[in-house]
């Protein structure tokens, strides 16, 4: 299984105003006979922080597994990935505490890794607005969504294809090739409960 997430917060230099947000993403996985199986998610949140929704965009996507899997969770959030492959092990030592003050978000990241549990996670970092496709679409999708000022209901089916075929006809992704990554799967472990 393969999530590709993203985080958008609009009105991020703002400090006296609401900054709404969202956090999206890509699930998909593949099948030798039938193809690519795809669905979006979508979360949107009135006032909130780019790093409290790429949290968020973890725990919505690992929650909308059905089943326990093994995942590959790619997103450009490089708090998010060092947060679950570094961090946490060492917030859960000492007692979800840090030297330097409280941590941020700190319900979101114990929810989930209470949600990411479930499966074996892979968590990969890729630098944002750098042409990656489903990192892009993930962006497209947590923009649309808080400039709509509403969530997806549940996951849907996805748009990528459609998305996908719209940029390459305007000449972006012309050489995107829309196989399975070939990178062995390497999960992180999580900290004992």
């Amino acid at each position: 299984m393969y999530i590709y997430a993203d985080e958008s917060c609009l009105g991020n230099q703002f400090r006296d105003r609401a900054r709404p947000g969202a956090a999206a993403g890509l699930i998909e996985r593949f099948d030798e006979r039938l193809g690519w199986y795809r669905r979006d998610y979508a979360i949107f949140e009135p006032d909130t922080t780019n790093n409290r929704m790429a949290i968020q965009s973890a725990i919505v996507g690992l929650e909308s597994l059905k089943r326990p899997c093994d995942v590959v969770f790619t997103s450009d959030s490089q708090y998010l990935v060092k947060g679950m492959s570094e961090w946490v092990h060492g917030w859960a030592r000492k007692g979800w505490k840090r030297k330097g003050g409280p941590i941020e978000n700190l319900e979101s990241w114990r929810r989930l890794v209470r949600r990411a549990r479930r499966h074996r996670v892979e968590w990969r970092w890729v630098r944002g607005h750098a042409d990656h496709p489903k990192n892009e679409y993930a962006n497209d999708l947590a923009v649309r969504t808080a400039r709509a000022g509403r969530s997806i209901e549940g996951v849907v089916p996805s748009e990528f294809e459609a998305w996908i075929m719209e940029k390459q006809e305007a000449g972006k992704y012309l050489d995107f090739l829309d196989l399975p990554p070939e990178a062995p799967f390497r999960p992180v472990p999580l900290p004992p409960g």
